[in-house]
This record gives structure tokens, C-alpha cells and sequence, in this order.
């Protein structure tokens, strides 16, 4: 029999807790998601995707006057040294580095199609060409000056870049978006004429706030135009904590088609909103009849972006129909602020506007103090040899004579002249030809402009006001580049306050108004009829449910809902389910409380009032505004002492009388002016009600009559000379109804 397996046992095999493993695992993976793939560094602004697509076609030499390579040989390049993933991975960063309505400054120069705004796909990269722009010619400026560090690549065998040099401020420039573990980023574009005047007043200034800066930085600047419409303390708030958001809409204008017609044309849409899902997304809206002022939509794009909104009648206001197209699609889109980046390339923190610009500036002075040390060694290793040389025109016959009879002629060299090694190897790499006079001056002259050079530049490493000097200048020049009178670095994006549109009901601009009839059921399910339906007969229910409430309004309208427990609801007409089945509870609508039914239902009229009246005779007056409620949750209106409920909400805008019914049949009439008007509470007595309870309220006008109907769903008026003896005052107890109302069933039409 096989012995059982030993774990323990040895051979190679270690026993680990599945815990601890998986969390030092799932850690690694989170780390190298943060650190390599998903967060830019703060300094140079790009993912390790970007930074390596870059560096290979350097070495491609694909510099911005060359001619173009397949992209396909520069992903070949970047995932078989640089990036071992997969192909389609650094194609598609690389497209996107292509795309002028995705990237503010392009990186890439494409050839071929590169995809659209549309959102189509870009072509197979065996078909596309590319070169770097000048834009990323900047980053890289220098990067043979030993400007920055390298490091070993996935198999050690080649070097990249730990960061680009950078002297064009890319992190916000062009923006950056990723997902990582437990974090994400999203920095939209910028423009970079603006960012330059921003970090040449914060050299000045290094205690500059964010809040300052913005008076050169207005807010973002997106490749596809657009107009932001936040407001100034917004935009003051996302950017001093890097966190927040930018309301961006299309651009669009009224054109006249003359004899009063007219359409909108869309000229810039959202950054980021394909232009065939934004089409589709209206034309769906318009099949669904959700744009009632809305008649056509048109793309007419060709080149530059122009889709035109034929409006339903010259009578609608254009700003109307836009404010509803807003509202509804995607021609307005909140771009999130979150300015999550590896600070020092190390460590992943939100920073705000000015902190990212100081990280550029000081990786910057990084930079420029790494050249001019390079530089300065350079200097240092030529005047060496220079000095060698010089000493060779003192003495030329004696240096050819030792190179002639020596054996080993560069000892002795070294020996007779005091030379260094480096000097006397540069001597005996000289050409017969550069022992001329000539060239004996020439050596002078540049041994006197590399002194000068290496005076100026040890000058500049000794001083912090040089080295800002410096790069001040190279900040103007990089500004004068990308300027606003240049056709890159003009402004896209505009900043506008949206149009005042307070007073505008847009629930009847976004619902096509067409008359209903709203049904509510004993057991709380809703439906809405199409059209005014007089006779209800032929409505079926489900089960052993039956009709409570119905009424005529129209798809516009809301709906006012009473619950026993004193809450009203709010509902839109227009989100009502159609009478093709038995409709929908209400309690899926809202949020009922446990034990509580609807006991009225009605349609909101705007500046109206409504008296409200629990079964204890207790009621009052409210203005219909101040019931709307904008949650599920409702609004307690009707201040309740058990075992009372709700039980009435009825029209009081027109009348001057209420007429007041309990149970045990005893009817009262009083004026409507001993009812006190309130927002909530419990109000006051209508009817005295000892034993009984409050059933039924109305209000209406004494010299027209007062309507009720009788179990028949007869139509029945009772004047004013019959009301005689009912007539009272509020909290009376009432008197009987007698034969006067022989079998009634309820007051109104």
C-alpha cells in the first residue's frame, strides 16, 4: 500500500498559509498595477506604456522630419524589449497617442486611419505609419545628456528610461485616465500656453496657491471644443484639492433657413462622447417620443463635426429644446477631476494644480543641473586633451622622434612632456594632416570657448537664480511654440454661464403631452389609459382587486399620492406603466411604510391648494407647491395621534364653502375662511367626530351648487337652499343627512 504524502517531508516543497499567501500575492499585483501600468508620474506625465512606445521610436529614429515606419514595427519593438504584453495593448496606446480628438498635443504623427470620432476602430497596424510629433520630441530633449536615470529592462538585456525629460508640461496638458487597485485617475487636458504662464509665475512665486493660478489656467481644455459651464468656485474647489468634476456641452448655434425656419447646428461635442452613440442615443429618444419639441436629427459631419436638430414647429424656443437635449443625452457630460499621480515617480497621492506644476518645474531643475554636469565632464575631458595637443606644437620633432624610435612611444611620452594617459592616446590618434599651423590656432580657439563655457556653466550650478533663469527661458520658448496665436494652442474649450433657466418646466418640454386617464386600484397597483376613457366599466383588475380611484390628466402632469400614515408621494405621469396589463404596485414607486395604503391620488396643479384631513376630523388648508416631494421617501404633511389616519386630499383652489361628511352620516357646511392655509401639521377640528370617523370633504362654490353622487354613479346637485339647514361652522358636529341624499355615495362630479 502507497504511503500517505508527507508535505513536510522536504524535497523542494515549503507548506505556506493559503492566507498570507494570497494577500502577498494580491498585493504584488496591486502594486505593479499602480506603479507600471495604471498611474502616470507626476513629472513627465506618462504610463510605462506610453514612456517605452516613445523611447523605441526614438531609436527607430522616428524624429519629427523623418519619414514613416510601420506601426507594426514599432509595437514589435516596444513589446519584445520594453513592454511584454500583448501587441493589441501597445497598438491601442499608441492609436490613442495619434488621435488629435483624443489628445490635446498629439505624440504621434499618424499616417492612415488612426479611427474617428465616431468611434470607429482604427485600421490593423500592418496598414498604419507613424512618427513622433514635436510634442514628444520635447519630452525626450536631452535624454542623451544623461538628463535622467535608466534602468534595466524585463529580461536585462536592454535600458529605458526611468522618466522622459520633459520639458512640455504633458500631465495636464494632455491628461491622463487609468484604473488601478483600490484607486484611479483622471486629469482632463489643458492648454499649455496657460500651463507655461502658470509655471513661470510660480517660479517667481513658490508659495503660489492653486487658487492664484487659476488666473492663468481657466480650466480644462479639451481637444473637441466644447464649453465648460461650471462656475468659478467650483473650478477654484477641484483644483485646489485635485478631486472634482467639469460640466463640458456641445457647441451649437441657430441657423436661419428663412420665412421664419430654422434648425440647430452641433458643432463640438463633449471630449470623450462618440458621435454615433451621441445620434443614436437621439434618435432612440426621438422614437420613443421622449422629445416632443425635437422633429429630426441629421449628422452632416464631414471633416469638422455638424449635426443639425430640426426643432418640431419655428414656434419652439431653441433654448428650450437644448436645455432638454442636455438633460437627456449625452451633449452634456460631466468629465471627473481626479488628479491621482506617482509623486517623485514612488509614491501614488492626489495633488492639486499648483503641487503638479511644481513637480514639473523641480524635475525640470533636476534635469537642467544633470545636463550641465554632463555637459561640464565633457568640457573637462576635451580640455584635457586640448591640453596635450597644445603641448605637442611647442615640440613637434621631439613627440615625432619618440613616436619614430620608441618601442613603446606612449610611457615615453607621458614621461618626457608630464602628460596623462588620456592625453598622450589622443596624441598618437592625431593625423599627420592636423599638424599643420592651422590647426594649431583653431585648437586655441576652442580651448578658449570651452573655458568660457565651463566658467558659465560651473556659475550656474552655484546658483538657484541662474538655474530658474534658465528654465524660464526654456519655458518661453516651448509658449512661444504652442501659443494662443498658433493653430495647436489656441483655446478649444470656452467658459460660459449657462442661461437662466429657473422659471422653465421641463417636464413638459422632455414628455410629449398627450391626455390620460390615471387608475388606481383597491390593492395599490397604477396604470395609465391613453386618451380620456368616460366609461371604466370594461377595465379588468387582477384577482379579487377592484377599482378605488381614477381621473383624467395628461402624460405631463404629476401625480399626488396620499398615504394613511399622513405621507404624500410624488409620481411622474409620464413614468406611469401603460393600460395594457393590470400596471404596477405603487409601493415598487416608492418607499411605503410597513402597514400603511393609499388612500388618495390626484394630479398636482401648480400654485394651487388642497385640503388634507385625517379620519379624526382634523384638517387644514395646503398649498399643492409645497407637497411636491423630490424623493422616494414622500413628505409628511399630516401630523397624526393614533389610531387617526389620512384619509382625504381634495382640490381646494376654487370654492367658498367645504362640506364635511362622517360616518354615521352626519353632514356639515361651513365657509372655507375659517380654515387656517399650513405647509403640515394636524391643523384643525373640521367636524366633530365623537364616535365616528371622517369620511368625506369637498369644496366648492355655494351659488353653483354642491355635486354628489349617489351608489348609481348618478350626477346629482343639491343648491343652496337645500344646504340651508346643513350650514355651520367649522368643528360643528353636523346634522343628519335624512332623505335629502337618498343613497349617497360620495361629493363631486
Amino acid at each position: 500500500m502507497d504511503q500517505p504524502f508527507d508535505p513536510d517531508s522536504g524535497d523542494g516543497i515549503e507548506s505556506v498559509e493559503l492566507k498570507s499567501a494570497l494577500e502577498e500575492r494580491y498585493l504584488a499585483y496591486a502594486l505593479s498595477t499602480i506603479m507600471h501600468r495604471a498611474l502616470p508620474d507626476a513629472r513627465d506625465g506618462l504610463k510605462p506604456v506610453h514612456r517605452r512606445i516613445l523611447f523605441a521610436m526614438r531609436l527607430l529614429r522616428l524624429d519629427p522630419a523623418s519619414a514613416f515606419k510601420k506601426c507594426a514595427r514599432i509595437v514589435g519593438d516596444v513589446i519584445g524589449k520594453y513592454h511584454p504584453h500583448g501587441d493589441t495593448a501597445a497598438y491601442d496606446a499608441l492609436v490613442r497617442m495619434a488621435q488629435d480628438f483624443s489628445q490635446r498635443y498629439p505624440l504621434v504623427d499618424g499616417q492612415g486611419n488612426f479611427g474617428n470620432i465616431d468611434g470607429d476602430n482604427p485600421a490593423a497596424q500592418r496598414y498604419t505609419e507613424a512618427r513622433m510629433t514635436e510634442v514628444a520630441r520635447l519630452l525626450m530633449e536631452g535624454l542623451d545628456d544623461d538628463s535622467v536615470d535608466f534602468r534595466p529592462n524585463y529580461d536585462g538585456q536592454e535600458e529605458e528610461p526611468v522618466v522622459l525629460p520633459a520639458a512640455f508640461p504633458n500631465l495636464l496638458a494632455n491628461g491622463s485616465q487609468g484604473i488601478a487597485v483600490g484607486m484611479a485617475t483622471s486629469i482632463p487636458p489643458h492648454n499649455a500656453a496657460e500651463l507655461c504662464d502658470a509655471a513661470l509665475y510660480l517660479i517667481t512665486r513658490p508659495e503660489a496657491t492653486s487658487a492664484q493660478l487659476l488666473t492663468f489656467v481657466k480650466g480644462p481644455d479639451f481637444p473637441t471644443g466644447g464649453i465648460l459651464i461650471d462656475s468659478a468656485e467650483s473650478i477654484a474647489e477641484a483644483y485646489r484639492t485635485g478631486r472634482g468634476g467639469f460640466r463640458v456641452r456641445a457647441r451649437w448655434a441657430k441657423e436661419d433657413l428663412g420665412r421664419g425656419t430654422w434648425t440647430i447646428v452641433v458643432t463640438e461635442i463633449p471630449y470623450g462622447v462618440p458621435k454615433a452613440r451621441l445620434i443614436e442615443k437621439l434618435a432612440e429618444l426621438l422614437q420613443e417620443k421622449k422629445l416632443p419639441l425635437l422633429a429630426d436629427v441629421r449628422d452632416e459631419s464631414a471633416e469638422d463635426v455638424r449635426v443639425v436638430l430640426e426643432p418640431r414647429s419655428r414656434s419652439v424656443d431653441p433654448v428650450i429644446l437644448m436645455e432638454s437635449l442636455f438633460r437627456l443625452t449625452e451633449l452634456e457630460a460631466r468629465i471627473p477631476l481626479n488628479m491621482n499621480v506617482l509623486v517623485g515617480g514612488l509614491v501614488p497621492r492626489v495633488i492639486g494644480l499648483a503641487e503638479a506644476l511644481r513637480e514639473w518645474l523641480d524635475h525640470r531643475r533636476v534635469v537642467l543641473q544633470r545636463r550641465s554636469r554632463h555637459r561640464l565632464g565633457q568640457i573637462e575631458r576635451r580640455l584635457e586633451i586640448l591640453g596635450g595637443l597644445l603641448i605637442v606644437y611647442l615640440d613637434l620633432d621631439e613627440v615625432i622622434r619618440i613616436i619614430r624610435e620608441e618601442d613603446e612611444p606612449k610611457p615615453a611620452l607621458m614621461a618626457r612632456f608630464e602628460l596623462t594617459e588620456i592625453q598622450a592616446n589622443a596624441i598618437l590618434d592625431t593625423r599627420l594632416r592636423s599638424l599643420r599651423k592651422l590647426e594649431e590656432m583653431e585648437l586655441k580657439r576652442e580651448l578658449d570657448a570651452l573655458t568660457t563655457e565651463k566658467t558659465g556653466i560651473e556659475e550656474l550650478l552655484g546658483s538657484d537664480k541662474l538655474q530658474w533663469a534658465e528654465i524660464t527661458k526654456q519655458i518661453r520658448a516651448v509658449k512661444k511654440t504652442f501659443g494662443p496665436e498658433t493653430k495647436i494652442g489656441a483655446r478649444r474649450t470656452t467658459l460660459e454661464n449657462p442661461p437662466d433657466t429657473a422659471g422653465i418646466d421641463f417636464t413638459a418640454a422632455m414628455v410629449e403631452r398627450e391626455p390620460i386617464t390615471v387608475i388606481v386600484s383597491t390593492k395599490g397597483w397604477i396604470r395609465a389609459l391613453k386618451g380620456h376613457v368616460a366609461d371604466l366599466s370594461g377595465v379588468a383588475f387582477k384577482g379579487d382587486d377592484a377599482l378605488k380611484i381614477s381621473f383624467l390628466t395628461e402624460t405631463t402632469a404629476k401625480i399626488l399620492v396620499l398615504a394613511s400614515n399622513g405621507k404624500v408621494f410624488t409620481l411622474e405621469a409620464a413614468k406611469l406603466p401603460g393600460g395594457r396589463g393590470f400596471g404596477d404596485p405603487i409601493r415598487l414607486m416608492v418607499d411605503f411604510d410597513d402597514g400603511t395604503e393609499i388612500v388618495a391620488a390626484l394630479p398636482y396643479q401648480p400654485g394651487g391648494k388642497l385640503l388634507a384631513a385625517g379620519t379624526d376630523g382634523r384638517g387644514f388648508l395646503a398649498p399643492a407647491d409645497s407637497l411636491i416631494a423630490n424623493t422616494r421617501k414622500g413628505k409628511g404633511v399630516i401630523g397624526l395621534d393614533e389610531p387617526a389616519k389620512a384619509t382625504l386630499l381634495v382640490p381646494a383652489t376654487v370654492g367658498d364653502h367645504v362640506v364635511v361628511c362622517s360616518a354615521d352620516r352626519l353632514l356639515l357646511v361651513f365657509p372655507i375662511t375659517e380654515l387656517p392655509e399650513l405647509v403640515r401639521g394636524k391643523g384643525v377640528r373640521l367636524q366633530r367626530c365623537r364616535q365616528s370617523t371622517l369620511t368625506d370633504a369637498y369644496v366648492f362654490t355655494l351659488s353653483q351648487g354642491l355635486p354628489w353622487r349617489d351608489s348609481a354613479g348618478q350626477v346629482r346637485l343639491a343648491n343652496a337652499a337645500l344646504l340651508e339647514r346643513w350650514m355651520g361652522h367649522r368643528a360643528d358636529a353636523g346634522t343628519l343627512m335624512t332623505r335629502s341624499f337618498p343613497k349617497f355615495e360620495r361629493f363631486g362630479k
